[in-house]
Protein backbone atom coordinates (compact mmCIF):
# COMPACT_ATOMS: atom_id res chain seq x y z
CA UNK A 1 0.00 0.00 0.00
CA UNK A 2 1.80 3.07 -0.90
CA UNK A 3 1.33 6.36 1.61
CA UNK A 4 1.47 9.35 0.44
CA UNK A 5 3.31 12.40 2.56
CA UNK A 6 0.63 14.24 4.52
CA UNK A 7 -0.51 17.34 3.03
CA UNK A 8 0.27 20.57 5.81
CA UNK A 9 -1.47 23.58 4.77
CA UNK A 10 -0.12 26.88 4.70
CA UNK A 11 -1.09 29.43 7.07
CA UNK A 12 0.49 32.08 5.00
CA UNK A 13 1.14 32.51 1.17
CA UNK A 14 4.97 33.05 0.41
CA UNK A 15 6.11 36.12 -0.19
CA UNK A 16 6.67 37.21 -4.19
CA UNK A 17 9.78 36.59 -5.55
CA UNK A 18 10.33 40.39 -5.82
CA UNK A 19 10.62 40.33 -2.20
CA UNK A 20 12.83 37.41 -1.59
CA UNK A 21 15.12 36.73 -4.87
CA UNK A 22 17.90 38.81 -5.59
CA UNK A 23 17.33 42.10 -7.16
CA UNK A 24 19.77 43.57 -10.36
CA UNK A 25 21.30 45.51 -7.43
CA UNK A 26 22.50 41.85 -5.80
CA UNK A 27 23.22 40.15 -9.57
CA UNK A 28 24.82 42.71 -11.76
CA UNK A 29 25.48 42.18 -15.08
CA UNK A 30 29.31 42.83 -14.61
CA UNK A 31 31.81 39.83 -15.66
CA UNK A 32 34.02 40.03 -12.88
CA UNK A 33 36.75 39.45 -14.75
CA UNK A 34 35.65 42.15 -16.97
CA UNK A 35 33.91 44.27 -14.83
CA UNK A 36 32.02 47.12 -15.60
CA UNK A 37 30.58 45.70 -18.61
CA UNK A 38 27.70 45.57 -19.89
CA UNK A 39 24.51 47.56 -18.82
CA UNK A 40 21.99 49.80 -19.93
CA UNK A 41 24.01 52.70 -18.96
CA UNK A 42 27.43 51.30 -21.05
CA UNK A 43 25.76 50.65 -24.08
CA UNK A 44 23.55 54.05 -24.05
CA UNK A 45 26.32 56.74 -22.59
CA UNK A 46 28.78 55.59 -25.39
CA UNK A 47 26.09 55.25 -28.39
CA UNK A 48 25.56 59.34 -27.50
CA UNK A 49 28.76 59.63 -27.30
CA UNK A 50 29.56 58.46 -30.52
CA UNK A 51 26.59 60.30 -32.78
CA UNK A 52 27.99 63.89 -31.35
CA UNK A 53 31.38 63.16 -31.97
CA UNK A 54 31.98 65.24 -35.17
CA UNK A 55 35.53 67.14 -34.86
CA UNK A 56 34.95 71.03 -36.49
CA UNK A 57 38.74 70.57 -37.37
CA UNK A 58 38.49 67.47 -39.28
CA UNK A 59 37.50 66.14 -42.44
CA UNK A 60 34.64 63.78 -41.34
CA UNK A 61 36.00 61.00 -43.39
CA UNK A 62 39.03 60.86 -40.78
CA UNK A 63 37.39 60.54 -37.67
CA UNK A 64 36.76 57.86 -36.21
CA UNK A 65 35.32 56.50 -32.45
CA UNK A 66 34.13 53.18 -31.43
CA UNK A 67 32.61 51.77 -28.03
CA UNK A 68 33.94 48.53 -26.12
CA UNK A 69 35.99 47.74 -29.07
CA UNK A 70 39.49 45.85 -28.04
CA UNK A 71 42.27 47.97 -28.18
CA UNK A 72 46.10 46.45 -28.87
CA UNK A 73 48.60 48.82 -27.56
CA UNK A 74 52.09 46.85 -26.75
CA UNK A 75 53.70 45.18 -30.05
CA UNK A 76 56.01 43.15 -27.92
CA UNK A 77 52.98 41.89 -26.00
CA UNK A 78 50.63 41.71 -29.00
CA UNK A 79 47.57 40.19 -26.88
CA UNK A 80 47.17 42.54 -24.38
CA UNK A 81 45.10 44.94 -24.78
CA UNK A 82 42.56 47.50 -22.95
CA UNK A 83 38.36 47.51 -23.75
CA UNK A 84 37.94 51.50 -23.60
CA UNK A 85 34.23 52.53 -22.71
CA UNK A 86 34.92 54.62 -25.55
CA UNK A 87 37.64 56.10 -27.62
CA UNK A 88 37.97 58.94 -30.35
CA UNK A 89 40.52 59.46 -33.17
CA UNK A 90 40.86 61.80 -35.69
CA UNK A 91 43.06 61.43 -38.72
CA UNK A 92 42.11 57.75 -39.24
CA UNK A 93 39.55 56.47 -42.05
CA UNK A 94 36.31 54.88 -40.52
CA UNK A 95 37.28 51.91 -42.62
CA UNK A 96 40.50 49.60 -41.91
CA UNK A 97 43.00 50.51 -44.90
CA UNK A 98 39.16 52.11 -46.42
CA UNK A 99 38.01 48.29 -46.76
CA UNK A 100 36.44 47.01 -43.60
CA UNK A 101 34.71 47.57 -40.76
CA UNK A 102 36.81 47.22 -37.54
CA UNK A 103 37.33 43.97 -35.50
CA UNK A 104 39.68 45.69 -33.14
CA UNK A 105 41.83 48.73 -33.07
CA UNK A 106 45.38 47.49 -33.61
CA UNK A 107 47.66 50.54 -32.78
CA UNK A 108 50.50 49.11 -34.55
CA UNK A 109 48.89 48.84 -37.89
CA UNK A 110 46.44 52.05 -37.35
CA UNK A 111 47.81 55.79 -38.44
CA UNK A 112 47.19 57.19 -35.42
CA UNK A 113 46.15 56.58 -31.67
CA UNK A 114 43.17 57.64 -29.86
CA UNK A 115 43.17 61.08 -29.36
CA UNK A 116 40.71 61.24 -26.22
CA UNK A 117 39.48 58.58 -24.14
CA UNK A 118 36.07 58.35 -22.32
CA UNK A 119 35.55 55.50 -19.12
CA UNK A 120 32.34 55.30 -17.26
CA UNK A 121 32.80 54.38 -13.26
CA UNK A 122 31.93 51.21 -12.30
CA UNK A 123 32.47 49.91 -8.64
CA UNK A 124 34.79 47.03 -9.55
CA UNK A 125 36.68 49.72 -11.95
CA UNK A 126 37.17 52.54 -10.21
CA UNK A 127 40.66 52.04 -9.09
CA UNK A 128 42.33 50.99 -12.64
CA UNK A 129 40.42 53.68 -14.08
CA UNK A 130 41.99 56.83 -11.24
CA UNK A 131 45.20 55.09 -11.74
CA UNK A 132 45.25 53.76 -8.33
CA UNK A 133 45.13 50.06 -8.36
CA UNK A 134 48.87 48.82 -7.54
CA UNK A 135 51.54 48.04 -10.48
CA UNK A 136 51.62 43.62 -10.33
CA UNK A 137 55.36 42.38 -11.55
CA UNK A 138 54.55 40.71 -15.13
CA UNK A 139 51.22 41.57 -15.53
CA UNK A 140 49.54 44.29 -17.90
CA UNK A 141 49.70 47.41 -17.06
CA UNK A 142 46.60 49.36 -16.12
CA UNK A 143 44.33 50.96 -18.22
CA UNK A 144 45.98 54.60 -16.35
CA UNK A 145 49.37 53.56 -17.56
CA UNK A 146 48.28 52.42 -21.17
CA UNK A 147 46.62 55.91 -22.20
CA UNK A 148 49.37 57.81 -19.99
CA UNK A 149 52.17 55.77 -20.96
CA UNK A 150 51.83 54.19 -23.44
CA UNK A 151 49.32 55.75 -26.11
CA UNK A 152 49.98 59.25 -24.46
CA UNK A 153 45.95 59.84 -25.12
CA UNK A 154 46.08 63.75 -25.17
CA UNK A 155 43.38 63.90 -23.12
CA UNK A 156 41.53 61.02 -20.92
CA UNK A 157 37.46 61.83 -19.11
CA UNK A 158 35.85 59.41 -16.25
CA UNK A 159 32.58 59.82 -15.41
CA UNK A 160 30.50 58.61 -13.11
CA UNK A 161 27.28 58.58 -13.74
CA UNK A 162 26.34 57.56 -9.57
CA UNK A 163 27.69 60.72 -8.99
CA UNK A 164 27.36 62.89 -12.00
CA UNK A 165 31.15 63.48 -11.67
CA UNK A 166 33.48 64.58 -14.53
CA UNK A 167 36.71 64.43 -13.93
CA UNK A 168 39.44 64.82 -16.66
CA UNK A 169 42.95 64.97 -17.42
CA UNK A 170 45.48 65.93 -19.96
CA UNK A 171 49.06 64.39 -20.76
CA UNK A 172 51.00 67.51 -20.35
CA UNK A 173 55.03 66.30 -19.99
CA UNK A 174 54.24 63.14 -20.09
CA UNK A 175 51.88 62.70 -17.48
CA UNK A 176 48.30 63.58 -16.91
CA UNK A 177 47.24 66.35 -14.97
CA UNK A 178 43.70 67.24 -13.61
CA UNK A 179 41.70 69.72 -16.22
CA UNK A 180 39.56 72.61 -14.68
CA UNK A 181 36.48 72.56 -16.43
CA UNK A 182 34.97 75.85 -18.15
CA UNK A 183 31.51 76.24 -17.59
CA UNK A 184 31.08 72.34 -16.80
CA UNK A 185 32.86 71.10 -19.80
CA UNK A 186 36.43 70.44 -20.59
CA UNK A 187 38.00 72.06 -23.76
CA UNK A 188 39.48 70.55 -26.77
CA UNK A 189 40.32 73.33 -29.15
CA UNK A 190 42.46 71.12 -31.02
CA UNK A 191 39.03 69.08 -32.11
CA UNK A 192 36.58 72.54 -32.04
CA UNK A 193 34.83 70.49 -29.48
CA UNK A 194 33.99 70.61 -25.90
CA UNK A 195 32.72 67.81 -23.77
CA UNK A 196 30.72 68.05 -20.45
CA UNK A 197 27.25 66.89 -19.10
CA UNK A 198 24.01 67.73 -19.84
CA UNK A 199 20.31 66.94 -18.85
CA UNK A 200 18.04 65.64 -21.61
CA UNK A 201 16.38 63.00 -23.21
CA UNK A 202 18.32 60.20 -25.00
CA UNK A 203 16.37 57.66 -26.34
CA UNK A 204 13.55 58.43 -24.06
CA UNK A 205 15.52 58.36 -20.74
CA UNK A 206 15.88 61.94 -19.06
CA UNK A 207 19.07 61.83 -17.01
CA UNK A 208 22.17 63.22 -16.69
CA UNK A 209 24.50 62.77 -20.17
CA UNK A 210 28.21 63.07 -21.39
CA UNK A 211 28.17 64.48 -24.58
CA UNK A 212 29.86 66.87 -27.06
CA UNK A 213 29.28 70.18 -27.32
CA UNK A 214 30.99 72.94 -29.55
CA UNK A 215 33.79 75.47 -27.67
CA UNK A 216 31.10 77.59 -27.28
CA UNK A 217 28.84 75.77 -25.48
CA UNK A 218 26.19 74.64 -28.14
CA UNK A 219 25.05 71.31 -28.48
CA UNK A 220 26.39 68.44 -31.58
CA UNK A 221 23.05 67.43 -32.69
CA UNK A 222 22.66 63.62 -33.00
CA UNK A 223 20.41 62.63 -35.85
CA UNK A 224 17.47 62.29 -34.09
CA UNK A 225 17.85 66.00 -32.58
CA UNK A 226 19.07 67.11 -36.32
CA UNK A 227 15.24 65.77 -37.37
CA UNK A 228 13.40 67.52 -35.37
CA UNK A 229 14.93 70.78 -35.55
CA UNK A 230 14.81 69.94 -39.53
CA UNK A 231 10.95 69.77 -38.89
CA UNK A 232 10.58 72.82 -36.83
CA UNK A 233 12.39 74.90 -39.29
CA UNK A 234 10.07 73.66 -41.96
CA UNK A 235 6.84 74.30 -40.02
CA UNK A 236 8.03 78.02 -38.70
CA UNK A 237 8.81 78.78 -42.99
CA UNK A 238 4.93 76.92 -43.93
CA UNK A 239 3.50 79.68 -41.25
CA UNK A 240 5.39 82.12 -42.58
CA UNK A 241 3.92 81.46 -46.17
CA UNK A 242 0.90 80.99 -44.62
CA UNK A 243 0.90 84.56 -43.59
CA UNK A 244 2.03 85.98 -46.92
CA UNK A 245 -1.42 83.85 -48.59
CA UNK A 246 0.49 81.75 -50.01
CA UNK A 247 -0.19 77.95 -49.06
CA UNK A 248 2.76 75.53 -48.67
CA UNK A 249 1.06 72.47 -49.39
CA UNK A 250 0.70 73.61 -52.90
CA UNK A 251 4.30 74.73 -53.61
CA UNK A 252 5.96 71.90 -55.90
Amino acid sequence: MTTFPRYIPQSDPPLPAWETLPTMYDLPSDNPEDSGLPDDFHFLQPLLLYLTFQPINWNAELVYSAADLNLYYDVEHPLWYKRPDWFGVVGVQKLYKGEDLRLSYVTWQEPANPFVVVELLSPGTEDEDLGNSPKVKNKPPSKWEVYEQILRVPYYIVFSRYTNEVRAFQLVGGHYEPINLTQGRVLMPELGLSLGVWQGVFRSIDRLWLRWFTLTGELIPEPTEEAEQAKRKAEILAERLRQLGVNPDELV
